[in-house]
């Protein structure tokens, strides 16, 4: 008689009080792990019949000899952890696991059995088919960091971060250069049926993106090389008093202008290089052409030339105020030769160099002009005794020659403005 308590596989009647496989659908019949996997049936029981597992809690899937003597209730807790939780949480499956199980233990039972024990090497391949690529690798790839790793934060106070919209830490601005290029790949998502054209247009648009990411990066760049950030703040100019360099002309400053778009192909200490070399050709031509000067006019040694230099100083210097001198006396001249027209007519001597140059302008002889002078204040002065005159102006005046010597009689105080 078997002994109470135990259990015992109806087919082989092994003990399976441990575990054993019960029938759904028949009565009282329950099987061993090694019957119920070779279909073993006995009288109503076929093997296609529904069953269920019964388990002592003392069962081991990996055998005694598996180290830390899991059970198979343990297994089946694990496996409905890893299903909620996700790999990786620890922590969150071994409490569900059991006070029992750390999660060091947790960890290295289900990855030493399921995914590097037997159990994993035959259900994991070794090359799984339509896997995605991680292309944010550091080794070069389309989305690496190494494209745009960012630059050390700018050294700015917070009141200028705020003002440039700056985030040090990340290193990038609240408004980028190309600000939606981020719309190219947000919505985009690898699926599994999709075909050779949905491929590459996808392809295409990261390649789009990673073209704007690198343009990004290479303004920033540009940004940084050539101190625009503390040139826009206004502290480049304390900087360069703290460093004085030579003087640059005005040719100098119009030239690093027109070659300022070369400032996206060169660095700023190549752009520096470039211009001090241009800076020193000029300075070397210039020397050449001095020298060659001082062949043509004999002189072959350098001792020679602070004697030449001398001597031309000197001549240039009787050259120039010579030019000087005769061209004070051409304006002497020419003042003179101004009234050349009138300078012999009777009453010349009379005018004065303001009525010489208002009858010269006229074409109007001085003898002539001070008779009509006469006339009007004469007639202005009769006015101003209440006496009444009449106009007894000459008949060569006409009324723009009497309107212009009005306007000139009035503004010189001669007469009021109300008699004009």
């Amino acid at each position: 008689m078997a002994e109470l308590g135990k259990k015992y596989c109806v087919y082989c009647l092994a003990e399976v009080s441990s575990l054993r496989f019960r029938c759904t659908e028949c009565t009282d019949i329950e099987l061993c792990p090694d019957c119920f996997s070779a279909g073993a049936e006995i009288g109503p029981h076929r093997r296609w019949h529904g069953y269920q597992l019964v388990d002592g809690g003392r069962f081991t899937l990996w055998g005694a000899e598996a180290e830390g003597g899991w059970s198979s209730r343990e297994e089946q807790l694990l496996l409905d952890a890893i299903e909620q939780f996700g790999f990786g949480n620890w922590e969150d499956m071994a409490a569900h696991v059991g006070a029992s199980r750390t999660p060091q233990e947790v960890m290295e039972h289900y990855v030493s059995m399921y995914i590097h024990g037997n159990l994993g090497k035959a259900c994991i391949p070794d090359t799984i088919p339509n896997r995605v690529t991680d292309h944010t690798c550091p080794s070069g790839g389309p989305l690496s960091p190494s494209l745009t790793t960012p630059l050390p934060p700018l050294d700015i106070s917070v009141a200028e971060q705020q003002q440039l919209g700056y985030m040090p830490l990340r290193d990038d601005y609240e408004i980028e250069y190309d600000q939606d290029a981020e719309t190219l790949i947000s919505g985009l998502s690898v699926n599994y049926d999709d075909d050779d054209v949905e491929i590459e247009l996808k392809r295409a648009h990261v390649d789009m993106y990673v073209r704007k990411l690198k343009e990004r990066q290479r303004r920033k760049n540009i940004a940084r090389d050539y101190n625009l950030v503390p040139a826009f703040l206004g502290k480049d100019k304390k900087d360069k008093e703290k460093t004085p360099k030579r003087k640059i002309t005005k040719e100098e400053k119009e030239l690093r202008l027109k070659l300022r778009p070369l400032y996206q192909f060169m660095s700023c200490k190549e752009f520096e290089d470039f211009f001090e070399n241009m800076h020193k050709e000029r300075v070397l031509r210039a020397k050449i052409r001095e020298l060659q000067r001082y062949r043509r006019n004999g002189i072959t040694k350098m001792e020679e030339s602070a004697e030449y230099e001398a001597a031309r100083h000197k001549r240039e210097k009787r050259k120039e105020n010579k030019n000087m001198a005769s061209s004070k006396r051409g304006k002497e001249d020419g003042k003179e030769g101004e009234f050349a027209a009138i300078e012999n007519l009777p009453g010349f001597e009379l005018l004065s160099d303001r009525e010489k140059v208002l009858c010269s302008s006229l074409n109007l002889s001085p003898a002539r002009y001070v008779t009509v002078k006469t006339i009007i204040i004469k007639d202005h002065l009769q006015k101003r005794q209440g006496i009444p005159s009449k106009s007894r102006l000459p008949s060569y005046l006409d009324k723009v020659l009497k309107k212009r010597i009005l306007n000139f009689l009035t503004e010189s105080g001669w007469i009021s403005r109300d008699a004009s």
